[in-house]
């Protein structure tokens, strides 16, 4: 029985701890950690756990014999505890995103393989249907060569989103809209097709006034073969995120829809159905997955300590994204294209070097320890 500590309290914590309930043959949550200790004990009450509440990370890492911690706090405070719980010969799981700074996923990935430990970064949406099966189909060909995609990662909060004492600060978050929520879109991008040769990106403020960071943004990226570009929001009300991607024989969205044409002798299209059918039924053979994200990846993870599964997402694979956003960054800062990857003597490589670089687009003027409510939503689910 792998013995499973949730270090954070807050409501994503919530849906680690409903993942992990479904797995009750294969894990056991026995503590919770959080500086608020009432907040634990009340999250413990809540799920009817058989687990103890704690204050402080190392007293529970040096007490309650876990196996593996999964880590639901603020970014700055991800690489932090990983390591020390890495360095106890813990497995981890991270929310995303990884950390603060390509150093800190350094230290991470570092800390895990010194101890043969497993690190795990969240990345749910890569277990949804839609995406697996799209994934498939680009692989088999169906769409000829992918020429260009778009990813709009759209998303709305409102202004008081920002008053959480951490949100909204280049120390505290490490970013805005890109950093919080688009983290999923780039991975999306980074597991269909690879990481890009250059990026080229626009950062904004124009709703969010207590917030220090980026809630708007803009980024096309460039491979060797295809250009993708990104949009990434806060302002977005409906939230219509969706995925477009452009092959030379055919086009698919997400939400699931395909579109095919042949050539006219003038150029102009003409439908191709054959073609467009074939690629639905092959999407409609290859069903539905059983389980669908926080779950899904929370048993790849429990089944990889078990040496039964390979682990799909480690750290070198989160570091990726992370590396994807500060690129990003940097781009928008220097108002120019930028080559990847980042360097270690890049000064977008280190935390210290972008808090530095990146400007501060209001002055955040407003702090709550915590909101009177925790309910959250995990996004559209690709508008389905």
């Amino acid at each position: 029985m792998i013995r499973i500590g949730i270090v954070g309290a807050g409501a994503i914590a919530a849906v680690h701890i409903d993942s992990f309930l479904q797995f009750g043959s294969l894990c056991e949550v026995t503590a919770v950690c959080d500086t608020f200790v009432e907040k634990a004990q009340a999250l413990i009450t809540e799920k009817k756990l058989e687990a103890k509440a704690y204050r402080d990370v190392q007293t529970m890492v040096d007490e309650a014999s876990l196996d593996a911690i999964s880590i639901c706090l603020p970014p700055n405070l991800h690489a932090k505890v990983a390591v020390e719980a890495l360095m106890n010969n813990m497995h981890v799981i991270v929310e995303k995103p990884m950390a603060s700074s390509l150093e800190e996923c350094d230290q991470m990935i570092a800390a895990a393989e010194k101890n043969n430990r497993l690190l795990c970064v969240v990345s749910q949406n890569r277990w949804k249907t839609q995406l697996v099966n799209v994934k498939q189909i680009l692989d088999e060909g169906l769409l000829g060569k992918v020429v260009h995609a778009s990813f709009d990662s759209l998303w709305w909060r409102g202004g008081v989103y920002y008053d959480l004492w951490w949100r909204g600060t280049w120390e505290q978050e490490a970013g805005g809209v890109f950093t919080s929520h688009s983290v999923h879109y780039l991975d999306l991008m980074h597991m269909l097709f690879g990481m890009p040769k250059q990026v080229q990106a626009f950062i904004s403020n124009i709703n969010h006034t207590n917030s220090e960071c980026e809630d708007i943004g803009f980024a096309v990226f460039t491979y060797e073969d295809k250009v993708v570009n990104f949009t990434s929001s806060l302002v977005s009300h409906g939230e219509k995120q969706a995925i477009v991607i452009n092959g030379e024989k055919a086009s698919v969205t997400i939400p699931f829809s395909v579109s095919a044409y042949n050539s006219l002798p003038n150029g102009f299209p003409e439908p191709n159905k054959e073609l467009e059918q074939q690629i639905q039924r092959r999407y409609e053979e290859l069903g539905n997955l059983a389980l669908e994200g926080h779950p899904a990846q929370l048993l790849n993870f429990l089944l990889a300590i078990d040496k039964k599964e390979a682990l799909v997402l480690d750290g070198r694979t989160g570091r990726q994204t992370i590396e994807l956003i500060h690129a990003v960054y940097k781009s928008a800062v220097q108002q120019q294209p930028i080559d990847l990857p980042l360097g270690s003597s890049d000064p977008f490589y280190t935390k210290e070097g972008l808090v530095r670089q990146m400007p501060k687009f209001h002055a955040k003027g407003k702090s709550v320890d915590n909101f009177s409510t925790s309910k959250i939503t995990l996004g559209r689910d690709f508008n389905a």
